[in-house]
């Protein structure tokens, strides 16, 4: 079985930094690609940062510039350094990650969420 857990959220203030991080630990063989998403209270789900197996990355535009999407393979790791926050930044945000396991089964995993609120 495959679990990811995120960590990193938290309260910060409008121009303040915040980096969050998925870790994927069980019976992952490789990691494939990655996509972080946020979903503000009554909008839905929107994809803000992806990175593919290779390393290439996009951004929503709204994020451009602020966020940068990152992973390390030997630590089975994604993060998303976050800067310049805004309070429209505020939002829960969702790892989704594209995982091969060891019996070469390839499935996608969503993360459970972690709360990012940007006071102004």
């Amino acid at each position: 079985q495959v679990q990811l857990v995120e960590s990193g959220g938290g309260l910060v203030q409008a121009g303040g930094s915040l980096r969050l991080s998925c870790a994927a630990s069980g019976s992952v063989f490789t990691i494939n690609a990655v996509h972080w998403y946020r979903q503000a209270p009554g909008k839905q789900r929107e994809l803000v940062a992806a990175i593919t197996s290779t390393g290439s990355t996009n951004y929503a535009d709204s994020v451009k510039g602020r966020f940068t999407i990152s992973r390390d393979n030997a630590k089975k790791t994604v993060s998303l350094q976050m800067d310049s926050l805004k309070p429209e930044d505020t939002a829960v945000y969702y790892c989704n990650v594209d995982i091969t396991s060891w019996s070469r089964i390839r499935r996608n995993y969503w993360g459970r969420g972690t709360q990012v609120t940007v006071s102004s």
